[in-house]
């Protein structure tokens, strides 16, 4: 077990990659797990709409819904040259949903969101840094730090010895996984909420839509 900051991520990782795709919506790995976890996230979602805490959710859902807008470009990205991105492996998980997204992963992002915004404390708009028009909030430092702890979790996945995280190309690695996706993934559960109510409607309802759209395309014709 060690950190990988680049791929490929092992020596067999173009072979793993072929693996997980036999494996694609399988149950060969199903276990109980799979209903606790689901059952987590609705208590999590359900307690935030009891409290009313209904910025949590809006957070929640917008970093849910462009993790799979992601997540279905990368499994496009995998048909169309051959390999991902990036890949979760079978060995790893309950059941693989796309190529590079498992079960219980794509739960965790499912509570991300909410947690982000919840530790952006009573003031997610506080100054932390100023210098002329260029200011650092808490939403945008919250941002970025939690992009870059998760890119680092990623980097201990890809180094792990049933390779939980698959990397197969050798310009991808925790520095574009940290800006390409993490950073989009954090701004969107921190600033969302922030929109006024007309914009913010037309940004969840418009991803969950297209994501929608393109599954039920997508997934039929084999392309993810």
């Amino acid at each position: 077990m060690h950190f990988i900051f680049f791929g490929p991520s092992s020596g067999d990782a173009a072979q793993r990659v072929e693996n997980a795709y036999t494996q694609l919506r399988h149950t060969f790995n199903f276990n109980w797990t799979f209903i606790f976890i689901l059952a987590v996230v609705f208590y999590v979602y359900w307690t935030e709409i009891k409290n009313k805490n209904y910025d949590a959710i809006v957070a929640g859902v917008a970093l849910y819904s462009v993790h799979w807008f992601y997540e279905i470009m990368n499994g496009v990205i995998g048909k169309a040259t051959g390999y991902p991105l990036w890949c979760v492996s079978g060995e790893s998980t309950t059941f693989i949903l796309l190529i590079g997204v498992c079960w219980e992963l794509s739960m965790m992002f499912s509570m991300a969101g909410i947690i982000s915004y919840k530790m952006l404390g009573d003031d997610p708009d506080k100054v932390l840094f100023q210098k002329g028009k260029f200011k650092i909030t808490m939403r945008l430092a919250g941002a970025i730090g939690m992009a870059l702890l998760f890119a680092l979790i990623e980097s201990f996945l890809a180094g792990t010895e049933n390779g939980s995280f698959i990397w197969v190309y050798k310009w991808w690695g925790v520095v574009p996984v940290f800006i390409t996706t993490y950073v989009p993934f954090f701004l969107a559960s921190n600033y969302v909420p922030k929109m006024k109510p007309k914009a913010k409607k037309i940004f969840l309802f418009s991803l969950v839509g297209l994501n929608i759209l393109l599954l039920a395309i997508l997934v039929p014709l084999g392309v993810i």
